[in-house]
C-alpha cells in the first residue's frame, strides 16, 4: 500500500468535504486587451494561451491561479510573482481558508482534472464568473493535499524530461535527413554538371482568388496549407473544394508534374515553401496563396524537383530573392534565376530512391515519436484524475 493510499484511508476513508471555490479564494479577472503585450516585456502577461505572453507593467503581484475564460477554454496556469492578465482571465488568489488544510498547488493540479462548463457568445465558447465561483471542490486534509502533490510534481517532472528527451531525437533525425539531402544535392561546385536557371524550366502564374462563399463544395484545390506541410502531394491529401466555371477550372489548372511554392508569409522564414504534384487530379486548381510552376521541359523528375527545391541552398536563396513588407512575398520573376543542376533521369532516380527511404524511415520517426509523447500525456492524466477522484463525505 502507497503512503497516500494509507493516509486516505487513515484520515478520510468516509469521503472528503466539497467545499464552494468562492469561498475559500478571491477570484477577479484582469483589465487588458490580449493587444496590450509587448515584445520581450518585463513581467509575463496570461491570456488564453497556453504560455504567457510579456509586457512591461505588471497590476497584480502575488501567488495565483489562472483559468482561461474563453478560446483555449478551461486552461490553467500558476504563477508566483509580479504579473499582468487578460480581461477573460479569471485569477484566482488569497486562500483564506488555509486553516481547512487547502493548498494552492493541490488545486493547481485539480483544476487540471476538471473540464469546465462552459457555454458560448456566437461561436466562441467561453466561461462566466458565476461557474468558476460555485464550483465545487473536494478538501481532503492536509496530509493527503501535501503528499498528491509531492507524487504529481515528481510525475510532471519525469514525464516533462520524457518529453524533452523524445523531443531533442526527432530534431536530431530531422536535421540528419536535411544533412543527408542537401549533401546529395550539392552540385554547385561541380564543374561537369550543366546548369539551368528555373525560368528556362518552368513557367509560373499566379493562383485564382475567390469570395468564401465559393469554397467547401467543387472542384479539388491545392491550398497553402497543403503546400507548406507537404513536400509533394497525391489526389486523396487534397481536401480544400471550391466551386468554379470551366474557363476558370483551365485557367487555373494543377497538373501532375506542376511545382507549388507558397507565395505569401507572415515571415520570410516560411516564405517559398515548395510541393509537387504527383497525381494527376481530374480539375484541379490552385489558390491564389499559391505560386504554380509549370514544367516547359521533361528534364526534371517531378519528385527530384520536391526534394531539390526543398534543399537549405534553395530555400536561402528562395528567402534572399523575396520581399518583406507586412508580409513576405515571393513571385515567379523573383525564383527565375535560381540555379538548377541538370542531371540524367538515371541519376535523379537514383537520388529519389535513397532520399525516399531516408523520408520513409523519418516518416515513422515522425509520427512514432509523437505518439510516444501522447501516450505519455495520456498516462500521466490518467494518474493524476485517480490521484484526485474522492467521494464526497456524507452528511
Amino acid at each position: 500500500m502507497s503512503k497516500l493510499e494509507e493516509l486516505i484511508n487513515t484520515l478520510c476513508s468516509s469521503g472528503v468535504e466539497y467545499k464552494i471555490l468562492g469561498d475559500i479564494c478571491s477570484i477577479t479577472t484582469g483589465k487588458l486587451n490580449a493587444n496590450a503585450r509587448s515584445e520581450n516585456g518585463l513581467y509575463p502577461f496570461f491570456t488564453c494561451n497556453e504560455e504567457p505572453y510579456t509586457i512591461n507593467e505588471y497590476a497584480f503581484d502575488m501567488e495565483a491561479i489562472f483559468i482561461s475564460g474563453n478560446g483555449n477554454i478551461g486552461h490553467i496556469n500558476y504563477y508566483n510573482g509580479k504579473f499582468n492578465a487578460y480581461q477573460r482571465t479569471y485569477i484566482l488568489y488569497a486562500f483564506t481558508n488555509i486553516e481547512v488544510g487547502y493548498l494552492i498547488h493541490y488545486l493547481k493540479y485539480k483544476f487540471r482534472s476538471y473540464a469546465l462548463e462552459h457555454t458560448k457568445m456566437g461561436s466562441v465558447p467561453y466561461i462566466v464568473l458565476s461557474t468558476v465561483q460555485n464550483f465545487q471542490i473536494p478538501v481532503p486534509p492536509i496530509e493527503v493535499q501535501r503528499e498528491i502533490v509531492r507524487v504529481l510534481d515528481n510525475i510532471t517532472e519525469l514525464t516533462a524530461d520524457i518529453t524533452a528527451e523524445i523531443t531533442a531525437e526527432l530534431t536530431a533525425r530531422k536535421k540528419q535527413y536535411e544533412y543527408y539531402r542537401d549533401e546529395l544535392l550539392d552540385y554547385i561546385d561541380k564543374k561537369d554538371v550543366e546548369f539551368k536557371p528555373v525560368s528556362e524550366l518552368f513557367d509560373f502564374k499566379n493562383g485564382l482568388n475567390k469570395g468564401k462563399e465559393f469554397f467547401g463544395k467543387g472542384v479539388p484545390i491545392v491550398n497553402f496549407t497543403d503546400v507548406f506541410k507537404n513536400r509533394w502531394l497525391t489526389g486523396d491529401m487534397l481536401k480544400g473544394r471550391v466551386d468554379l466555371s470551366k474557363s476558370e477550372i483551365d485557367r487555373y489548372s494543377a497538373k501532375k508534374g506542376d511545382v507549388f511554392f507558397t507565395r505569401t508569409s507572415e515571415t520570410q522564414e516560411e516564405i517559398g515553401m515548395t510541393s509537387v504534384l504527383l497525381d494527376s487530379v481530374q480539375n484541379c486548381v490552385f489558390s491564389g496563396f499559391v505560386l504554380r510552376a509549370r514544367p516547359k521541359t521533361n528534364l526534371l523528375l517531378p519528385k527530384f524537383c520536391s526534394y531539390f527545391f526543398s534543399t537549405t541552398y534553395v530555400r536561402k536563396q528562395i528567402i534572399q530573392k523575396s520581399t518583406f513588407t507586412t508580409r513576405a512575398l515571393t513571385s515567379g520573376p523573383k525564383l527565375s534565376s535560381i540555379l538548377v543542376p541538370i542531371l540524367s533521369l538515371e541519376k535523379q532516380e537514383h537520388i529519389v530512391d535513397i532520399l525516399d527511404k531516408f523520408h520513409s524511415l523519418l516518416t515513422d520517426i515522425s509520427q512514432g515519436l509523437p505518439a510516444e509523447i501522447e501516450a505519455r500525456k495520456k498516462q500521466y492524466e490518467y494518474y493524476r484524475d485517480k490521484l484526485l477522484t474522492f467521494k464526497e463525505k456524507s452528511e
